[in-house]
């Protein structure tokens, strides 16, 4: 196993050896041991980043302890049973399977993630400094990948159900069916920021609203606009949810459909309207939405809300979801 492990190094320093001399640096480590987060910070715990809930969002815990005090959270990935949590100086991430949460600063990535998606390969992601890495299963190593897709300003990358893989830009989605060697721009309006799948349809948020698509991505209608931007996508029990932006009364919206998001009906009558809703989530048949007042959730459906955890100073509550546990991170309101 040892061996297998040093190959794997090997393999790793060999293959970056053309990258900046910052990440060669960086990369080049004789061990794949991460350092322990908070190091410099011994004498006062990090409190007021993370949360997670075990028990439908009736109680929270601060999960923050062991990341550094001066910690400014981006985004928060829950990926085969592992935390990812993008900061301004770097990724942490803790086991989601141990009794208690221990934050480790990852080595191999130092810049925050945009986004990461489960492939067959392994993990990919993608950082905001333009580049693609994937994480080689049973190891804690990410190696580079895509390095020849250069020029556009990486948003997402996203995994399809039947092995194609999707690169959604500044400048539209582009989409491989040969692991990423060759690829084919199929939507060329606009940026791309997220992408989910279900029952066959592809759905993606976009300047011009919600797009759709039912032939593997080949072409996009889209589908829900209101003069607004999409924002966020989620699949949830029988269809789709979705946040958009309307510039002209300059509020985020929450839908849902149910005919594979064909058409869409609002279910954010009750919550207090907002220009910064961050996320919408379904654990069984509850509705979670992170808005700047805090944490609420809806038994029903989206016609009533109730405030769950209030936030924070002026700071949003991003949720992801992982089974039936919840997590929330605090991060400064946006897109």
């Amino acid at each position: 196993m040892r061996s297998h492990h040093i190959i794997c190094l090997f393999i790793f320093s060999c293959f970056v050896s053309c990258q900046q001399a910052q990440e060669q640096a960086l990369l080049n480590l004789s061990s794949t041991t991460v350092a322990k987060a908070g190091t410099e910070n011994t004498t006062t715990a990090a409190a007021n980043i993370v949360f997670q809930s075990t028990d439908g969002g009736h109680s929270w815990q601060d999960i923050s302890a062991g990341l550094p005090v001066d910690t400014k959270a981006e985004a928060l990935f829950v990926v085969e049973g592992e935390l990812l949590l993008g900061a301004t100086d770097g990724i942490y991430r803790s086991n989601t399977a141990a009794k208690n949460i221990n934050w480790e600063k990852e080595m191999f990535l130092q810049r925050p993630l945009c986004a990461v998606s489960v492939a067959p390969a392994g993990v990919m992601a993608v950082s905001d400094n333009r580049r693609f890495f994937q994480k080689l299963k049973s190891t804690d190593v990410w190696m580079p990948i895509f390095t020849d897709f250069t020029g556009h300003f990486l948003r997402t990358v996203f995994t399809a159900k039947d092995g194609s893989i999707f690169i959604g830009s500044d400048s539209g989605l582009f989409k491989s069916t040969d692991g990423g060697k060759n690829w084919k721009h199929v939507m060329k309006n606009g940026w791309v920021i997220e992408m989910v799948e279900s029952n066959g349809v592809l759905l993606c948020t976009n300047e011009d609203g919600i797009l759709r698509s039912t032939d593997g991505g080949e072409s996009w209608d889209v589908v829900l606009n209101e003069g607004g931007v999409g924002i966020a996508v989620e699949v949830i029990e029988g269809g789709f949810a979705t946040i958009t932006y309307n510039t002209e009364s300059e509020t985020r919206r929450i839908r849902t459909s149910t005919d594979g998001g064909m058409t869409w009906q609002p279910i954010d009558a009750s919550l207090p309207p907002s220009s910064l809703i961050s996320s919408i989530k379904q654990i069984g048949h509850y509705f979670y939405c992170g808005h700047p007042d805090g944490i609420f959730r809806s038994a029903d459906h989206g016609k009533t809300w109730e405030l769950l955890l209030p936030t924070i100073g002026k700071k949003v509550f991003e949720l992801s979801v992982s089974g039936e546990v919840i997590y929330a991170v605090l991060r400064e309101g946006g897109c």
